[in-house]
C-alpha cells in the first residue's frame, strides 16, 4: 500500500502545532521558518547579511481514472533545498554585491512515467513537476552578482539555469505544463532549468524603472544532466552555447502589479533533423543519418497581471497570466506551447493567505516528428499500436489543473489538486486521465 514519507506526515503535523505565538518560536504560524529564529540569531545573521535556508517540496500524484496503465495506484516524489545567500556589501563591503550558493537532492517515482504516458515514447507533461533530471544531489546554484551605476546595470555570473532569469513563471501548480521556465520543458535537451546548472553570464540593463533588457550565455553541455555530474565543474563535452535575450515589462496598472516577457534563444550547438538524411530525403526510409542543422532557436512570451484587489489588502485578488513558446521545426519534437490560467490569493477573509488556481495548456508536435514517426512504422512494417515494437504517433496533449492552496503557516503550504491529461504523450489511442494531487512547500 502507498504511503508518504515520513517526513511529510511531520510537516503536517507540525502545522497543527503552530500558534499565534512569536515568529521567534519554532512552528509559530507567522514565521518564516518552521524552526523559528534560532533564539533571533536568524535574525541577527541577516542583519550581517548571511540567509541560511532549507526548504522541502513533496509532490504525489495518483491516477484516478484513465491513463496508458489503469491500475489505480500512487506516487510520491520531493526535493530537498539547501541554500546560503550572502549580502557581500555587508560582510566584505563590495558594493552592491551579493553569492548564493544552492544544493538540491531529489528522489520517488512519477505517476506520469508508468502510468499515465505510453512508455514506448513518453509523455510531455509531467504531473508531478519535482521529479525529473535523476535521483540526484545537484550543485543547483552558485553565482556572484554586482550592480554598477546606481543598479542601472546587473551582472551575475556563475553556474545556474536558464530558467532562473529568461522566461521565468512561478511554480504553485503541480503540473509541468504551468510550473517555471516553459522554454526549458519543450526544449531540455539544450535549455536546462532548476535544478541543473551550468556555466553562465546573465547581464541586464533597467532602461526604465518598469522596463529591463537582459542577455545571457549559457554553457550548453548534455553531461551536465547526467546523475554522476551533479556536481562537475569542467567545461568537457560542452558543444557550444545558448544565447536568450529578453525584454521585461513590470508595470503597475491602476496601481496593480503585472509582467510582461518577450524573449528569442538561439544555440550555436550542432542539431539534429527530425526527419530528414543529408540528401533531404526521410531518414526512417533511407536507413541513412539522420542530418544536422548548425543552430537550434526559438521565442516565447508570457504575462502576468492582477486584475482585481481588495481595499484593504491590495494582496488579495484576481490575476491572470499566458505563456506561450515557438520551436525550430527543423530540429525539434514540439513546435509550439500555449498556456493560460488565473489565481486568486485570499478568495476568504478567514483564509486571507490562502489562493485558488486554474490553468489550462496545449502542447503541439512538430507535423515533422509526427511524420518521421509513421515512417518508422512504415519501414517496420508495423500499423498496429498494440504490437509492442510500433512507434506510437504524437501529436497534441492537452493538460489542466485546479489546485487549492491552503495557508497552514508561513513556512508550510499544502495545495491538494486534481489535473486531467488528454491524449498524454500526444497519444490519442491513451485514454485522458484524471489525476488527484497533493503538492506540500515548506522552509524549515
Amino acid at each position: 500500500m502507498f504511503q508518504l514519507p515520513k517526513t511529510c506526515y511531520i510537516g503536517l503535523a507540525l502545522s497543527a502545532l503552530a500558534t499565534p505565538a512569536g515568529a521567534s518560536e519554532m512552528f509559530a504560524s507567522d514565521s518564516p521558518w518552521m524552526l523559528g529564529d534560532w533564539g533571533g540569531t536568524r535574525s541577527e545573521l541577516l542583519e550581517k547579511g548571511y540567509d541560511f535556508t532549507l526548504g522541502y517540496t513533496g509532490e504525489m500524484g495518483s491516477n484516478l481514472h484513465g491513463g496508458y496503465d489503469h491500475d489505480r495506484t500512487a506516487r510520491y516524489s520531493d526535493q530537498f533545498t539547501f541554500g546560503s545567500h550572502l549580502d557581500l556589501e555587508k560582510i566584505l563591503g563590495w558594493h552592491d554585491t551579493e553569492f548564493q550558493l544552492t544544493v538540491t537532492e531529489r528522489h520517488g517515482d512519477n505517476i506520469s512515467n508508468d502510468r499515465i504516458n505510453d512508455p514506448r515514447v513518453g509523455g510531455f507533461t509531467s504531473a508531478q513537476e519535482v521529479w525529473g533530471r535523476g535521483e540526484t544531489w545537484r550543485l543547483t546554484q552558485m553565482w556572484i552578482k554586482q550592480k554598477y551605476f546606481d543598479g542601472a546595470l546587473d551582472v551575475k555570473f556563475g553556474r545556474f539555469g536558464e530558467g532562473e532569469d529568461f522566461n521565468s513563471f512561478p511554480c504553485d501548480f503541480q503540473n509541468l505544463a504551468f510550473c517555471g521556465s516553459q522554454v526549458g520543458n519543450w526544449v531540455g535537451g539544450i535549455w536546462y532549468n532548476w535544478p541543473v546548472s551550468q556555466w553562465a553570464l546573465r547581464v541586464r540593463y533597467n532602461l526604465t524603472p518598469e522596463l529591463y533588457a537582459q542577455v545571457g550565455v549559457f554553457e550548453q553541455n548534455p553531461s551536465n544532466l547526467e546523475s554522476g555530474n551533479g556536481f562537475k565543474l569542467s567545461g568537457s563535452g560542452t558543444q557550444g552555447a545558448v544565447m536568450p535575450f529578453e525584454l521585461v515589462w513590470t508595470p503597475r496598472i491602476q496601481g496593480l502589479k503585472g509582467e510582461y516577457r518577450a524573449g528569442y534563444y538561439y544555440s550555436n550547438a550542432k542539431a539534429q533533423d527530425v526527419l530528414k538524411d543529408s540528401n533531404g530525403q526521410p531518414a526512417a526510409l533511407s536507413g541513412a543519418a539522420y542530418r544536422s542543422s548548425s543552430s537550434k532557436h526559438g521565442l516565447w512570451i508570457g504575462a502576468q497581471q492582477q486584475v482585481t484587489s481588495l481595499a484593504s489588502d491590495q494582496s488579495r485578488g484576481l490575476s491572470v497570466f499566458a505563456n506561450a513558446t515557438v520551436h525550430d521545426k527543423k530540429t525539434n519534437a514540439i513546435d509550439n506551447y500555449v498556456q493560460a490560467g488565473l489565481v486568486f490569493k485570499g478568495p476568504f477573509d478567514a483564509r486571507a493567505k490562502d489562493d485558488i488556481g486554474f490553468a489550462l495548456a496545449r502542447v503541439h508536435v512538430n507535423p515533422a516528428y509526427r511524420k518521421n514517426a509513421r515512417l518508422v512504422n512504415q519501414a517496420a512494417g508495423l500499423y498496429d499500436y498494440d504490437n509492442p515494437g510500433f512507434l506510437p504517433v504524437q501529436d497534441t496533449e492537452y493538460s489542466a489543473e485546479l489546485y487549492y492552496g491552503i495557508h497552514l503557516a508561513d513556512w508550510l503550504t499544502v495545495r491538494p489538486n486534481l489535473q486531467y491529461i488528454r491524449h498524454p504523450g500526444g497519444v490519442s489511442q491513451v485514454d485522458g486521465a484524471l489525476i488527484g494531487g497533493l503538492k506540500i512547500q515548506s522552509s524549515f
